[in-house]
């Protein structure tokens, strides 16, 4: 193994090989990739595939924005067929503080380019035809968005990032991280050590145990989040969107000729168990009830679980560690990084060559906390 890397990313999921992808394309050499088990084995395997702007954050808005582009384009950049759909992300809001909440979303979208609006009920139901309108007050738009195949986005930016120069190490487990005072001088790993003096920690629900080797606090907690998917659905409109009632996080959008479809559990607690359980059921199946019954008569054919990794505020931690010379970090996206990781990447790059990105992170520096600074995102489910 070469025993020096100018880089070294940990974490092989979309924010990993982006990042890792986009060093490499602007020629920096020797950047090296750990990855402790197959790519995109962990949470971006798991992820719902959503892809969007619309959320309440001016940060998150522009990310996402930016990203979109990306996903637009992935397949001419990277010979990747990503499977993207552009059907669109459909909010349904029941009480008139979600309306007020995402109306002023929308207004702020709209000021950054994102062509989101407002809609009524009824345009809601043609939308998305399986969702009943009792309680529904309005909902909220934006055509640009829709969803993609995560394993497919990081396949190919591990494929991009290596004929640019990248190397990408599989089954290698980082042990440790070196330095000598604030300078970080190697990184420890299953296969030997690797001298380094930049390290970026993109290991999504595992990384505060990687700053912690660094001696930095990354407050990311995992969360598990399941997902079912459902036998095939007669008559799915092509261009159903992905649905979410706002009000109970129910959502659904096509997978293949069926749905996929899910919800969060106020029940879980923080931990790293991926297994499934039925526990969830009684509570999807009310919320179903109540927004959308023709998912009712639905039979289960799949699902699986998989981790969110969440901060105290349900936001991003972007940014370099003020304790350690260049330790950087993305990670705690809280159920959005798969969406962001193509900005993210840009702008990670950008704090690495030392350039000015594309929109300023400072708010998103994992120091806000410390600081009384938190920065909560609405739109999140």
């Amino acid at each position: 193994m070469n025993t020096h890397a100018s880089v070294v990313v940990i974490g092989g999921g979309v924010m990993g090989t982006s990042i890792a992808y986009h060093l490499a394309a602007a020629g920096v050499r020797d950047v090296l990739l750990v990855e402790r088990d197959e790519l995109a084995a962990g949470s971006t395997s798991k992820a719902a595939g959503g892809v969007r702007a619309q959320f309440s954050d001016e940060l998150n808005i522009q990310l996402g924005a930016r990203s979109l582009e990306t996903f637009g384009r992935f397949e001419e950049e990277t010979g990747y067929d990503i499977g993207l759909h552009r059907v669109g992300y459909l909010f349904l809001l029941s009480t008139p503080e979600e309306v007020a909440s995402f109306e002023a979303g929308v207004r702020l979208q709209n000021a950054l380019g994102v062509p989101s609006r407002m809609i009524d009920p009824a345009e809601a139901r043609r939308l998305s035809p399986l969702i009943r309108t009792d309680g529904l007050l309005a909902a909220a738009f934006s055509p640009d968005d829709g969803h993609c195949t995560p394993e497919a986005v990081v396949h190919g930016y591990a494929a991009a990032a290596r004929r640019y120069g990248a190397r990408i190490l599989r089954h290698t487990a980082v042990t440790g991280i070196e330095r000598q005072g604030a300078t970080i001088t190697a990184v420890q790993t299953t296969l030997g050590r690797v001298t380094t003096d930049t390290v970026v920690c993109a290991a999504g629900a595992w990384s505060r145990a990687v700053g912690a080797m660094a001696g930095v606090e990354l407050p990311v907690q995992p969360l598990r989040r399941q997902i079912a998917v459902t036998e095939p659905v007669p008559g799915l409109p092509p261009d159903l969107p992905m649905t979410i009632d706002f009000t109970s996080s129910l959502y659904f959008h096509s997978e293949g000729p069926g749905l996929l479809v899910g919800m969060s559990d106020p029940d879980e607690r923080p931990g790293f168990a991926t297994d499934t359980h039925d526990r969830w059921i009684p509570r999807l199946a009310a919320a179903m009830e109540r927004r959308a019954p023709a998912l009712l008569d639905l039979r289960r054919t799949g699902g699986w679980a998989g981790l969110y990794e969440v901060t105290p505020d349900h936001n991003a931690l972007i940014g370099e560690a003020s304790s350690v010379s260049r330790f950087l970090y993305a990670t705690g996206f809280s159920g959005h990084g798969f969406l962001q990781g193509p900005a993210v990447g840009e702008v990670v790059r950008d704090l690495i060559l030392g350039r000015v990105p594309f929109v300023d992170v400072t708010p998103l520096s994992a120091d806000r906390f410390a600081a009384d600074a938190p920065r909560p995102e609405v739109n999140r489910v």
